[in-house]
C-alpha cells in the first residue's frame, strides 16, 4: 500500500515509521518544514521515544519513508490516510479544530476515489460524522461510502512507548459505513502486530466497534474514567491526610480484591491526554457532574500541594525560596503539556515565593524560556515540592537540598530517611518529620 501520516508529532512519526516498518510505503506530512527536513535526514525531531530514532532512519535509508510539506499531493498518491493532527482545547472546555480543519482541506484537495481516511487525534463524540464527512465531500466533490470511506481509530499510545503499546493494545475502529470499517480493519491487520492477550475474551488484533461515535467515545471514556479515578484518589488523599492515616494503604488494601482499582493521589495530572479528554466529553455532555467534579478536584491539586508547604512554613510562603522539582508532566518525559508545574508555580508566586524549577532533561535555558528561574542541585534553598516522578529524583537526599527545612513530596517518589531532620510531607500521607 501507498500511505499517508498527517502529522508527524510524536504519535504520527512513530505510527508512520511503524506503517513503513511493515513493509509500506508511506508518505509523512506536515506543515512545519524543518520537521519535513529533519525526518527525510533519517532523524529523530524529538528525543525520547524508545526505537524511534533506529527505525527511522531504517525505513528513509530503504526508501520507504518520506516526508513531505505537500499533503495534498501524499494524499493523491496513497490508498490509505491516517490523520494525527493535534486537537485543541481553550480553558472553557471548547475544542479548537483550527489545525484540523486545514489539514482536512488539504486532504480533501488530494482525495480521489477508493481511499480510505482514518482519523486518530481524540475528538467529541459525533465529530467525523457531523464534520468529516460534510468537509471532505465538499473539498474533494466525492461522496463518502461511495467514493471514498471515513473512519475513527483513537490512539491508544502513551509517548515514550508507543511501538510497545502498538502492539499491546487493541485497535479500536467505527466507519461510517460497514464498508469503510471493513477496509480500515484489513488496513491495521496489514500494518500493526499484536502481543497475545490470554486476559482478553475477545483477543487482541483490530476490533470494529460497529459506529464511529461508539470509537470516539470509547476513547474518551477510557481517559475519562482515568481522570475521574484519580480524583476520586485526591480526595480520597486529601480527607485521610487531614485524619492521621495513610491513603497509600487504604488504596493497596482495597485494590487486594479485584472490584477495586483505585489510582494513587498526586500534586497533578498532566499530558495531552487525561487534562484534555474529559473536557471533550464535557463537551458534549455538560450535565456529567461526576467528570466535572472529578476535573475541578485534580485542577486544585497544584494549589494544595503549595498549600501543604505553607502551612508547614506557619501558613507563609513570602520571601522563601522554593524550588519545583520537575517541569515535566510526567517522569522520563521531556512534555510540559497540561503540566502540574504551571499551576504549581502560580500559587507559590501568589503566596509570595521566589520560585526556581528544575528539571534533568531541561537546560537552564530552556526552563528560562517558560519564565521561570532555573535551579542547580546544591543550592541553598528553604523549600522543595516535588512535582515530576523523574527517575533520578528517587536517589536525592538531603544534601542535594542544602537549607531546605521543608520537602513536600507530590508524586510519592522520594526516600523519607534520606530527609532526617527536615518535615517531609507526602500527598494522601499524615504530615510527620522525616
Amino acid at each position: 500500500m501507498n500511505i499517508t501520516v498527517v502529522g508527524l508529532g510524536k504519535i504520527g512519526l512513530p505510527l508512520a515509521v511503524q506503517f513503513a516498518k511493515s513493509g509500506h510505503h508511506v508518505h509523512g506530512a506536515d506543515v512545519n518544514p524543518t520537521v519535513v527536513e529533519t525526518v527525510n535526514q533519517g532523524q529523530e525531531p524529538f528525543p525520547g521515544e524508545a526505537h524511534l530514532q533506529d527505525y527511522l532512519a531504517e525505513v528513509v535509508a530503504a526508501g520507504r519513508l518520506t516526508a513531505t510539506t505537500d499533503t495534498a499531493a501524499a494524499v493523491a498518491d496513497s490508498d490509505a490516510v491516517v490523520v494525527v493532527v493535534p486537537l485543541f482545547v481553550d480553558d472553557e472546555a471548547r475544542p479548537d479544530f483550527g489545525w484540523m480543519d486545514s489539514a482536512t482541506d488539504d486532504i480533501a484537495r488530494g482525495l480521489k476515489s477508493d481511499t480510505v481516511v482514518i482519523y486518530e487525534t481524540t475528538l467529541p463524540v459525533g465529530t467525523t460524522r457531523t464534520r468529516w464527512k460534510p468537509r471532505l465531500e465538499q473539498g474533494s466533490g466525492l461522496t463518502e461510502g461511495t467514493d471514498f470511506h471515513l473512519v475513527f481509530s483513537p490512539e491508544r499510545v502513551l509517548t515514550g512507548r508507543v511501538f510497545a503499546d502498538l502492539r499491546k493494545y487493541p485497535k479500536l475502529l467505527g466507519g461510517l459505513s460497514e464498508e469503510g470499517a471493513k477496509q480500515a480493519t484489513a488496513f491495521y491487520e496489514q500494518v500493526l502486530q499484536f502481543d497475545d492477550r490470554p486476559d482478553l475474551e475477545r483477543g487482541n488484533g483490530v476490533w470494529d466497534l460497529g459506529s464511529a461515535e461508539a470509537a470516539e467515545m470509547a476513547k474518551l471514556a477510557e481517559t475519562t474514567y482515568r481522570d475521574v479515578n484519580i480524583g476520586l484518589a485526591n480526595q480520597f488523599g486529601v480527607f485521610a491526610a487531614n485524619n492521621g492515616i495513610d491513603v497509600y494503604q487504604v488504596i493497596e488494601a482495597s485494590n487486594s480484591q479485584p472490584y477495586s482499582h483505585i489510582h494513587r493521589p498526586g500534586i497533578a495530572v498532566g499530558g495531552h491526554c487525561i487534562p484534555v479528554y474529559p473536557r471533550l466529553y464535557l463537551w458534549n455532555d455538560p450535565d456529567a457532574t461526576v467528570v466535572r467534579a472529578a476535573r475541578e478536584a485534580n485542577a486544585a491539586m497544584p494549589a494544595y500541594t503549595v498549600g501543604l508547604a505553607a502551612g508547614a512554613a506557619g501558613g507563609s510562603l513570602k520571601d522563601k525560596r522554593v524550588v519545583v522539582l520537575g517541569a515535566s508532566y510526567r517522569g522520563g518525559v521531556k512534555e510540559t503539556a497540561f503540566s502540574g508545574v504551571f499551576g504549581t508555580v502560580d500559587a507559590l508566586r501568589a503566596g509570595g515565593a521566589q520560585v526556581l524549577v528544575h528539571d534533568p532533561m531541561y537546560s537552564a535555558e530552556e526552563l528560562g524560556e517558560f519564565g521561570w528561574e532555573s535551579y542547580d542541585l546544591g543550592q541553598p534553598v528553604d523549600i522543595a515540592i516535588v512535582q515530576a516522578d523523574h527517575a533520578s529524583y528517587a536517589d536525592l537526599d538531603a544534601s542535594d537540598l542544602p537549607g531546605a527545612t521543608i520537602v513536600v513530596d507530590g508524586r510519592k517518589v522520594l526516600d523519607r530517611n534520606r530527609f532526617a531532620g527536615l518535615t517531609f510531607l507526602v500527598v494522601g500521607q499524615p504530615s510527620e518529620q522525616a
